[in-house]
């Protein structure tokens, strides 16, 4: 029978086991249900024939108190009820573990979270039973309340009432003493302590994870000649969200840079450097450098944004015309390349210095990429655990992309399910990237000499692929654009032109030639009937501008599709 009579040297004891027990079993992990059970356990039968817990419900949703009601009213929410075996089963079903409400300030839970003072029945009446009962809208609840022992206990921590829990025997056990409302208090102290913790690392998490989750690229764009897809998950245990990032950045002429980073480090700190260098990557890819130029930059970044973080990261670029990619790497785990047989490579990648340490300027691969192949960019939260070294997991991960060559989502499904099927210590990113041929309907190019007649048959060429691609639209802008882009390229620059139409996201014309002197806008001389080309490119583009190329330089327009 609970209750103990404290008077006793066998009471004392069984005091002091209880708070022990208490002292080991509740807390073992930063979830408030679990450590309600916890008590739940501890307390039923021992102390109680039944209990429950209920907490501030924004405690729980959000790791926030609210502000204290004029009316005395508190939203709480129950999380564990405790119901002894001899107790018949209405208890359970008069107080279901996760329901709402809100307290009147009449009700004795009110007024002990208002007060922050234990309240005691020794036997509770009829009447005040059945004005609990009313308040439930339930009559179970007043049955198994009347006449039997009722303590309610603030849950109090840091000085802040978290919520209460009820203590009740039935009316044939020994009714709560002064006695017992001290040993409540204190169970109930030592589980607020924990309930506050959990509530602290939560609210941390979720402010890391929703942090996280708005710099990350919410929908990725599916670039020309290239299919993606990819996958984020955060880490699942106490460390907390991380530092993992990808992103897809379109560059000039349909091209495209992939990226994979991993700050080191977990929790709001290691988020927010990731979204600072995520900006400083497509700060950097928005001028066109290559990748080793990127990384290196990035790195210099990196040390002023905050010298104590250290980051890993992949960078490549992609030209879906001649299906070549450059890529270098600071300190992170090779990509692998995976062919249309199935046959996998390990891109062995100059390592280089992670982010952060060093200015050791970062070395560059490039090569030219089959149709069909598919890239795997990750993080080591992939391939690496407490019971896997590295080696093994980057092997796993390579039997596992040689076998599937299905839909790019369902790759990273059964990856990911196959990688990380359990609790995992490290967040993870993995991004997929198919290469796919460019066929006549999304790329058509052609030479013309260097003579002012070339201007002309741009236009001929310009309406022809754009009346066949379904583009008409276009066609009087492309046509008065491009033709001023092959008579600039004509007067001022060298050897043959050559003219580009993609069709991607955006429609894009390219006009190349051999000079190395880029267009620049300059205002035009109302006496001179020169200067204006780039002014009407300017007016009638989504966007416009130039790059230097190895035989020259190439001057781009794209227009947004109908």
């Amino acid at each position: 029978m609970p209750g103990f009579r404290m008077g006793s040297p066998a009471s004392m004891h069984e005091q002091l086991s209880l708070l022990n027990a208490a002292s080991k079993r509740i807390g073992s992990t930063l979830d408030m249900f679990e450590t309600g059970r916890e008590l739940m356990d501890v307390a039923v039968p021992r102390f109680a024939d039944a209990a429950g817990i209920l907490v501030q419900d924004r405690l729980v949703t959000e790791g926030e108190f609210p502000q204290q009601n004029n009316d005395g009213s508190a939203l709480v929410r129950r999380i564990a009820v405790g119901v002894a075996d001899p107790l018949p089963g209405e208890y359970a079903k008069a107080f279901p573990v996760d329901e709402v409400a809100v307290y009147d300030a009449w009700t004795p839970y009110a007024r002990c979270m208002a007060t922050g003072n234990p309240i005691l029945y020794p036997r509770l009446g009829r009447r005040t039973a059945e004005e609990i009962g009313r308040f439930w809208k339930r009559d179970s609840v007043s049955k198994v309340l009347e006449d039997s022992s009722f303590l309610v206990v603030p849950l109090k921590a840091r000085g802040r009432v978290l919520g209460f829990v009820i203590f009740t025997r039935r009316p044939t056990s020994q009714p709560f003493d002064e006695q017992d409302v001290n040993l409540a208090e204190e169970l109930a102290a030592r589980t607020a302590v924990c309930l506050d913790n959990a509530r602290l690392y939560n609210r941390e998490r979720r402010t890391a994870l929703t942090l996280q989750s708005s710099l990350l690229p919410v929908d990725l764009s599916q670039p020309l000649g290239l299919t993606i897809a990819s996958r984020y998950l955060p880490a699942s245990d106490l460390v907390g969200v991380g530092g993992d990032w990808y992103d897809v950045i379109p560059l000039p002429g349909c091209r495209v840079a992939l990226v994979v980073g991993d700050v080191m480090g977990h929790g709001i700190r290691a988020a927010a450097t990731m979204g600072q260098l995520r900006t400083a990557a497509r700060t950097l890819a928005s001028l066109d450098l290559s990748p080793a130029d990127v990384l290196f930059r990035l790195n210099l970044m990196s040390q002023d944004l905050d010298a104590s973080q250290i980051a890993t990261c992949v960078y490549a670029t992609y030209d879906p015309v001649t299906r070549r990619c450059a890529m270098a790497c600071a300190g992170h785990v090779p990509p692998i390349l995976v062919r249309p047989g199935g046959e996998t490579e390990l891109l062995e990648l100059p390592p280089g210095l992670p982010l952060g340490i060093g200015n050791e300027p970062a070395e560059m691969r490039e090569f030219t990429l089959p149709d069909g192949t598919v890239l795997a960019f990750y993080t080591d939260g992939l391939v690496e655990s407490r019971e896997r070294d590295i080696e093994e997991g980057i092997s796993a991960l390579r039997s596992l992309l040689s076998s599937q060559n299905h839909d790019l989502e369902e790759v990273c499904n059964l990856t990911i399910s196959a990688q990380r099927p359990g609790h995992e210590r490290d967040d993870i990113a993995l991004l997929l990237a198919r290469i796919s041929e460019l066929t006549p309907k999304e790329f058509v190019e052609v030479s013309m000499p260097a003579d002012r007649r070339s201007a002309s048959q741009a236009r001929r060429f310009v309406r022809a692929t754009l009346e066949d691609w379904g583009l008409a639209s276009l066609c009087d802008n492309t046509e008065l654009m491009v033709s001023e882009l092959v008579a600039n390229a004509v007067e001022h620059g060298q050897g043959e032109v050559e003219l580009r139409l993609l069709r991607g996201p955006t429609l894009v014309c390219e006009v190349s030639d051999t000079s190395s002197s880029v267009p620049v806008m300059r205002e035009a001389s109302t006496t001179s009937d020169t200067g204006r080309g780039l002014h009407l490119i300017n007016w009638l583009a989504h966007r416009w501008g130039s790059r230097l190329t190895e035989k020259g330089k190439i001057v781009w327009i794209e227009q947004r599709l109908p």
